[in-house]
């Protein structure tokens, strides 16, 4: 892999809308529950990509 992972415009135009989320938001909960949903999101994320290399490496 000799060149970067790019994010396709759908997912740079979700990094926008999460990060005008928390730039616009001033509670503290809410805050946290926009934390918990990109950490729900980064590691079910995480867990299908591992799913899929583990699917590569058993195919013929």
């Amino acid at each position: 892999m000799d060149r970067p992972i790019e994010l396709s415009i759908t997912q740079r135009f979700e990094v926008e809308r999460m990060n005008r989320a928390i730039d616009a938001t001033a509670d503290r909960e809410q805050l946290q529950a926009i934390a918990k949903q990109l950490l729900q999101a980064w590691q079910s994320q995480r867990a299908a990509t591992e799913w899929v290399r583990q699917d590569m490496d058993s195919t013929p």
